[in-house]
């Protein structure tokens, strides 16, 4: 019984977890990671200030950062939905420390735990460090994390467990293919908050080269001062294209190895692989789409939410993979 709701509780996790991810990204593409100024209320309210006495005593409170309700309202929105997924880890946790089995694992979701709390410093960070793109990138990178450890709780907990890789010998090629996925999506994390997204409009040239001119060096500068109001962003032209080059790159990679395995599962029969290549088309496909269509909201959202499901998959294939190779179940 006490697996059941563990598992029930991990899954409605899992969808919390991806809505909250969308909504970060929606959140960063509409300009609206300073909506409120402060943390973890907006303009010291729990809600938006609407009335006329609540706008007067946010405008004497924050004079320099006027009120914009839409902006402000996806904000919350996103605090809402985040704080209601570190209840549900809480009360995973607790669970599971209450009602300790040996088939139920302990140190996951602790470290869960650990990871959700350290989730919400970087959300406050976000914010009164106005949105230091390092910050901004790591708490992009915890939210893929949190979304990934539910659900390898999850396959943990039983889900899955029909879905076999079919041979031997793939897991160093699946390791590799997951490290690049995480790298790329560090990648696309960078991209975003230096607001690089934009900084080529064309395919599959930049600015009318392979290689166009760039700054790696200010692009790739991870000892950017703390300070500005980094909204909009700070670095110059160049600089953008190198992020932008990079994340390219790190595209073309992640086809060619991620890819390869896609045909290797497929080839062997699993039932992993069709779904993986469909996925990783998806993104591509996307990626592009962001680029040619200019950034659209939809499409650069929706690429956010197909990156989480890459990354759930190839999760899933290393932790299949690993049960079949190492652990027998």
């Amino acid at each position: 019984m006490v697996r059941k709701r563990l598992l029930f509780l991990c899954a409605s996790g899992v969808a919390l977890a991806v809505v909250v991810v969308v909504l970060g990204a929606f959140t960063r593409l509409v300009d609206a990671g300073l909506g409120c100024p402060d943390w973890p209320g907006c303009y010291g309210f729990l809600t938006v200030p609407e009335t006329a006495q609540e706008l007067g005593l946010a405008e004497a409170r924050f004079p320099d950062a006027p009120v914009e309700a839409d902006k402000a309202w996806w904000e919350m929105i996103h605090r809402y939905f985040a704080t209601t997924l570190g209840l549900f880890v809480l009360i995973v946790a607790g669970l599971v420390v209450a009602n300790r089995q040996a088939d139920i694992p302990l140190k996951l979701p602790i470290f869960l735990l650990v990871l959700v709390i350290t989730q919400g410093a970087f959300g406050a960070w976000t914010v009164t460090l106005k949105l230091w793109p390092q910050v901004v990138t790591a708490h992009l990178l915890g939210g893929f994390a949190t979304l990934s450890l539910l659900w390898l709780m999850c396959l943990r907990l039983g889900v899955g467990r029909g879905w076999r890789i079919g041979r031997g010998g793939l897991l160093p090629h699946i390791w590799i293919g997951l490290g690049l996925v995480i790298m790329q999506i560090a990648l696309g994390g960078w991209v975003t908050s230096n607001y690089a997204a934009l900084a080529c409009a064309d395919f599959p040239t930049c600015r009318g080269s392979l290689w166009p001119q760039m700054n790696i060096a200010a692009g790739f500068n991870f000892l950017q001062s703390v300070g500005p109001n980094y909204l909009g962003g700070l670095l110059d032209s160049e600089a953008r294209v190198a992020i932008q080059v990079g994340h390219r790159l790190g595209a073309v990679f992640v086809l060619i190895v991620v890819g390869a395995l896609t045909f290797r599962l497929i080839r062997s029969g699993s039932v992993l692989g069709w779904p993986l290549a469909v996925i990783l088309a998806g993104q591509i496909f996307l990626g592009v789409g962001n680029v040619i269509w200019l950034l659209p909201l939809g499409v650069a959202t929706l690429h956010n939410a197909v990156g989480a499901l890459l990354l759930l998959a190839m999760v899933t294939v290393s932790y299949r993979a690993f049960r079949e190779e190492r652990v027998v179940e």
